[in-house]
């Protein structure tokens, strides 16, 4: 495979939030459901089947009202942990791993492509750069408010 480096979009948070409710927020259709996708967007899912082997299905609406399909399939699921999973149409490789660190999680998120060329592509077209940062800032703002309706 060589160096990935250069076909990879990653990102790490210490969120504030513990491992276990970053986990359910990672692997809930009801939850994920709320904060999945850059600012603007919401989400339908349709299908949600988190482990090995299991199928994610969910539809993202755009602001301008453009539907989004995406599919993917869950590779690697360890709870609390690591999530796995390849997406479909563009084609990459989502790795998630979470660290516990008392009351807050580490969280460790990368996206690799298959080559440099689609990264970018992925990048201007979608802006796939910022897109991530928002959706973890997204997520951040999403636990936050659950936590003080806990």
């Amino acid at each position: 495979m060589g160096k990935t480096e250069s076909r990879s979009l990653s990102i790490s948070r210490t969120l504030q939030a513990p491992i276990e409710l970053v986990w359910e927020v990672w692997t809930t259709p009801e939850h994920i459901a709320q904060w999945w996708g850059p600012n603007g967007f919401t989400n339908t899912i349709q299908k949600m089947d988190v482990q090995e082997g299991g199928e994610w299905k969910l539809t993202m609406h755009g602001p301008d009202g453009t539907n989004y399909p995406n599919r993917s399939i869950y590779k690697e699921v360890i709870p609390f942990k690591k999530i796995v999973f390849e997406h479909f149409n563009p084609h990459f490789i989502t790795t998630v791993h979470f660290e516990a660190i008392g009351q807050t999680t580490i969280m460790n998120w990368s996206a690799l492509f298959d080559s440099e060329e689609m990264l970018q592509t992925i990048i201007k077209a979608h802006k796939a750069d910022k897109g991530m940062k928002e959706n973890v800032d997204k997520l951040e703002r999403y636990l936050s408010n659950l936590k003080t309706t806990l």
